[in-house]
């Protein structure tokens, strides 16, 4: 009468704490998912997952599909390994890319300290404050940084072989891309891309040109910190973060057509562009401009005519005129926009090179990558200094000696 089991018999046991929590948030995040997915999110009024299952042998495109990407990228970071030794290496001898010489600084903890732990680039006061510590002259100081920040850019050696891998990388996804979509009328009309939207079969060529595309972009976001890091490190952060999201969406909804388009532009110019930097890094200058004043034309006409006023166009405008907006159809062109406005920043730098070369015939130097210094360089801005402080030392009658040695130089 006091309990609901028998005398004798063992109470029901109660599953722990533990488990309770991980039972709960199980269901929280199942909730979760079933509200980030909901059909009239992601489709236009009437149509929903229902209309992207297989039948009649016709296949389509799933969000588990995407998992393939991961062992893809993982595949591309032992492929670029690979290449970069048996290929990267012996084409770099052929054209003939020489390494600079670069003079090591002595060891010195607290300059080393300093670089480390404050600034690269000390200023003045912070100069003269280490002259008290160290014992060395203003110049020494100013060297001491110098070729430290020489030892930590990256070799022209390495700036080829990323350049190298990237090159065949994208010369042979535009190839790929290109037969893919030449037989397709959404690459003529496109227009075309929404026929029939979302119930849009899914071909194998399709598949595969995804699936490779996105593993390289995933691939790049890996490898990112290793990679030669240049001025522009956190808008190309962002265009690869926009790009896999953009394709990984793109998928799951069934965008399929205009993401191969998307794809194919992007492929069109930026071969051009790794192409000119090899030469660059080998010292084929007029190569290199010659080639970089193509690339900068095909990017222009690409990026900023045709991706705008005909593909942006097809996915923000017409879309409208068949379906009523939604939030797919909102987030899918904002990131598009979100390309759009990396396309501008990269264009302004481009034109400005452009200029720079057919106005003063100078060689084309990549705006983003920081400049080698040299001792004479230093050497000569110091001289100038000394000319002008010279009359005024003089007048004092005074002329200012420096008997200071270093003692790590």
């Amino acid at each position: 009468m006091f309990g609901t089991w028998q005398s004798g018999a063992s109470p029901p046991r109660l599953p722990p704490p533990a488990l309770l929590v991980e039972e709960r948030r199980g269901n929280m995040l199942q909730e979760l998912s079933n509200w980030f997915w909901q059909e009239r999110l992601w489709f236009p009024k009437g149509l929903g997952w229902a209309d992207l299952e297989d039948r009649d042998g016709r296949i389509y495109a799933k969000g588990q599909d995407l998992w393939v990407v991961l062992p893809i990228a993982l595949a591309f970071l032992i492929i670029r390994q690979i290449f970069e030794r048996t290929v990267a290496l012996p084409l770099a001898s052929l054209l003939g890319v020489k390494e600079t010489v670069r003079l090591q600084v002595s060891p010195n903890p607290t300059l080393e300290s300093f670089y480390c732990n404050h600034s690269k680039n000390p200023a003045q006061s912070s100069v003269v404050s280490l002259c008290k510590q160290t014992g060395c002259s203003e110049r020494q100081i100013q060297r001491w940084f110098r070729r430290r920040r020489n030892q930590d850019r990256p070799s022209v050696l390495k700036k080829f072989k990323e350049a190298s891998w990237r090159f065949t990388f994208y010369l042979i996804a535009f190839i790929a891309g290109l037969a893919t979509l030449i037989d397709k009328p959404w690459l003529y009309d496109l227009k075309e891309m929404w026929e029939g939207f979302p119930v849009l079969t899914l071909l194998s060529s399709q598949y595969w040109y995804y699936m490779i595309e996105l593993g390289f972009y995933v691939a790049l976001l890996f490898s990112v910190a290793s990679d030669v890091k240049r001025k522009d490190f956190n808008e190309q952060i962002v265009h690869h973060l926009a790009a896999i999201v953009l394709l990984s969406f793109s998928w799951c909804v069934n965008y399929i057509r205009a993401g191969t388009l998307v794809m194919l532009l992007h492929d069109s110019s930026d071969y051009f562009l790794e192409s000119a930097k090899m030469f660059n890094y080998a010292g084929w200058r007029s190569t290199c401009n010659c080639i970089f004043i193509i690339f900068a034309a095909i990017f222009i006409v690409t990026r900023l005519v045709i991706f705008p006023f005909k593909i942006l166009y097809c996915t923000w405008v017409y879309p409208v005129t068949i379906y009523e907006p939604f939030f797919g159809y909102y987030f899918f062109n904002g990131l598009m926009f979100v390309l759009q406005l990396l396309h501008i920043f990269w264009a302004v730098l481009i034109i400005r090179m452009a200029v720079r070369f057919l106005t003063n015939n100078e060689k084309i130097d990549d705006e983003r990558s920081d400049k080698e210094e040299t001792d004479e360089s230093e050497e000569e801005e110091e001289d100038g200094k000394k000319k002008q402080q010279k009359n005024g030392a003089v007048q004092n009658g005074h002329v200012a000696y420096n008997n200071n040695h270093c003692k790590s130089e």
